[in-house]
């Protein structure tokens, strides 16, 4: 299981549940999504298994 969290950028990160939210150097406060996860995508379960975390910025949807 993940959890999942937004900054007022709204920037993405997924962690993994029970673990802290890491230090990554991105301006403002993480706020934990009250909504249940149930599935993640086998990309963000593959970055969240070697990285520990998976943060994507809205800017980067944007530019697509």
């Amino acid at each position: 299981m993940v959890e999942v969290y937004s900054n007022v950028r709204r920037d993405l990160l997924v962690v993994k549940k029970g673990f802290p939210v890491p230090d990554i150097g991105v301006e403002g406060k993480w706020r934990k999504s009250k909504k249940r996860v149930i599935r993640v995508s086998e990309e963000i379960r593959q970055v969240v298994q070697s990285q520990g975390y998976y943060m994507r910025k809205l800017s980067d949807l944007k530019k697509n």
